[in-house]
């Protein structure tokens, strides 16, 4: 046998030795989750469901850690990432956006040093700084409320709106909810003004509309927490002709109110869980874990929640 022929058969041999090794494990999986900080109930629905995430997953795979990180505003958010990517050294994120501009940067640069990117709810300007996405069904949010408000008002009527912050997210729930109204000529949007899914901005922003519009009949404030404000600005206004408060997301002591029939202009809520949150996390961890990829966008179901369905989606025991 000549030397070359030998070479040749002690290569096949070692090859045929590798392959009948076990696979390789993949790599572990350092998971940087990025949220902003409980400043209203449903962020504390997202910081809950977090936490609850990294306690059963870190439990159940040895192989992978969570750094959860909160944010109070989008530039400590960017702050937080820049640390995460450099310092501990994340090779997968899970980010919530504080902000959807301010954010995209900052999330791409890590996505540029090698992270597996999930954006989960408020989307990015530029999706090719993201791996995947998983978000609640943003235009079935904004279009459920207009679906109904027309039809509860008999296709006429004023109606004033209150939306979030200023995201992608915000943009598909507004473009749905006025694509419903283009449809129906005789329900006049007064204004649709930012409130930032805040209480006390809600309140602000209701008692300028209630100050500006002497006939309002609907109002579509885009987040329970928002509904509460406005609930507190016609209380104190002493307004009567409002027929519909609509909220948004099914926070518990609404559809508490829905259940029990306590307020008949509030008969109605679109469901958006902050659990999504668990589930992003979740699948990121669990995919990369296997050397996997989610696909690129993943949308949960929002629903019409009435006293017919309610009891279906009342957690008492969630902070949300």
């Amino acid at each position: 046998m000549t030397t070359f022929t030998r070479r040749l058969a002690l290569t096949a041999v070692a090859a045929a030795a590798f392959a009948s090794l076990p696979a390789l494990a993949a790599e572990k999986v350092n998971l940087g989750v990025s949220i902003p900080a409980a400043t209203h109930s449903f962020m504390g629905g997202i910081n809950y469901w977090a936490n609850q995430a990294k306690k059963d997953l870190e439990k159940e795979h040895k192989d992978l850690k969570i750094t959860i990180k909160t944010a109070a505003n989008a530039p400590e958010q960017a702050n937080q990432l820049q640390d995460l990517s450099t310092v501990t050294k994340i090779n997968a994120l899970v980010v919530f956006p504080f902000e959807s501009a301010a954010l995209t940067k900052p999330v791409a640069q890590v996505k540029a040093k090698g992270a597996y990117v999930t954006v989960v709810d408020r989307g990015l300007t530029d999706t090719s700084a993201q791996d995947a996405y998983v978000a609640g069904d943003n235009t079935a949010f904004g279009k459920i409320p207009a679906e109904y408000i027309v039809k509860q008002l008999g296709g006429k009527g004023n109606v004033v709106a209150l939306r979030g912050i200023a995201t992608t997210l915000d943009n598909e729930r507004m473009d749905a909810f006025n694509a419903v109204l283009k449809n129906s000529p005789d329900i006049k949007l007064l204004d649709a003004k930012y409130a930032n899914w805040n209480r006390d901005d809600a309140f602000k922003v209701t008692q300028d509309y209630l100050t500006r519009f002497k006939s309002i009949d609907a109002i579509w404030a885009a987040d329970d927490d928002m509904a509460v404000g406005v609930l507190k600005a016609i209380e104190q206004a002493k307004r009567d002709d409002i027929k519909i408060i609509f909220g948004g997301a099914g926070a518990k002591g609404m559809v508490k109110t829905i259940m029990d029939g306590k307020d008949k202009r509030i008969t109605a809520d679109v469901s958006y869980s902050p659990k999504f949150i668990y589930d992003a996390i979740k699948l990121t961890a669990e995919a990369r874990l296997k050397g996997e990829k989610l696909p690129a966008t993943t949308i949960i179901p929002s629903v019409l929640i009435t006293k017919e369905n309610a009891k279906d989606f009342y957690h008492p025991n969630s902070p949300f």
